[in-house]
């Protein structure tokens, strides 16, 4: 990729890691992040639920948690099936 854009792979690697830390900040303050032709970044809230011990059989209680999700856009699943 930096090879391609005339920079050099420290520069390359400076972009992919700010890109990365933009997207982590934006789920971890709970905002949806857009990258137009590629897809889109939003934190999803799970509740708390009981869930089973798959060992014992035991019921326990799964803490609730918020996890990232991505949904691909148009573009990109339009490349990934042609």
């Amino acid at each position: 990729m930096a090879s391609d854009h005339g920079l050099t792979k420290v520069q390359g690697k400076a972009i992919v890691e700010a890109v990365f830390a933009a997207i982590t900040a934006a789920a971890t303050s709970g905002a949806e992040t857009f990258i137009p032709g590629f897809g889109k970044f939003k934190v999803k809230h799970t509740p708390e639920r009981e869930g089973r011990n798959p060992s014992t059989g035991a019921a326990i209680k799964v803490a609730a948690a918020r996890k990232l999700g991505f949904q691909p856009a148009k573009a990109l699943k339009d490349a990934l099936n042609t």
